[in-house]
């Protein structure tokens, strides 16, 4: 059986902080990773700058306070109980008593964030990041799985986006053994996502 490394056990990271929503560390992980997504989200519906770190601060909070609350059952989509959790966690913050008199702009703002529109652009970049983690587990596993040589053409021309001959001439390597690297390694990423979403994760 595979030893899991750190970085592969960090899709668990949602899981975690539903069994221990004070865990400090999985706390600072899920800010590093969540909180400029939702930040981005405030700033693209109109949430002036200046409030964007306070109300990003408080929309994670809320997530994580709810996270004991949603029961993830793996029977289920992990990305269905995403969105409901990020909605819940939305209407919390947004319903919050004088939240419309705290300075946070033009009320008309408000309105748009709370538009079922902006409510499924929140959901939707939420998961996005969820699935960008998702994809650095699978890589991490893929690499686990090839020779060092194999995983540096992929890094390369898949990673980098160098040209296979670019590629090939910095590792003294045919194009075609390039190429084959870069094959072979994105089909085991994808046997990985695959594994991942079937382990009931996501």
């Amino acid at each position: 059986m595979r030893a899991e490394t750190a970085e592969s056990t960090r899709i668990t990271l949602l899981h975690r902080l539903n069994q221990n929503p004070t865990d400090q560390l999985s706390w600072t992980e899920f800010v590093h990773l969540y909180g400029p997504a939702i930040r981005g989200w405030l700033i693209h519906w109109g949430l002036q700058e200046a409030d964007t770190q306070d109300v990003t601060q408080n929309v994670l909070l809320r997530l994580t306070s709810k996270l004991p609350q949603f029961k993830y059952d793996p029977a289920r989509s992990f990305r269905g109980w995403l969105k409901t959790l990020t909605h819940h966690a939305w209407h919390d913050f947004i319903t919050e008593a004088g939240y419309r008199n705290r300075g946070t702009g033009d009320t008309g703002v408000i309105d748009q964030l709370q538009s079922v529109e902006a409510r499924e652009d929140l959901a939707a970049r939420v998961e996005a990041e969820f699935d960008k983690e998702l994809l650095q587990v699978a890589l991490v596993r893929a690499r686990e799985r090839v020779a060092a040589s194999t995983w540096e053409a992929f890094r390369l021309a898949a990673l980098e986006q160098m040209s296979p001959q670019a590629v090939a001439d910095q590792l003294g390597v045919r194009v075609s053994q390039v190429y084959l690297a870069k094959h072979r390694v994105q089909k085991l990423v994808q046997e990985e996502v695959q594994a991942l979403q079937g382990s009931g994760v996501c």
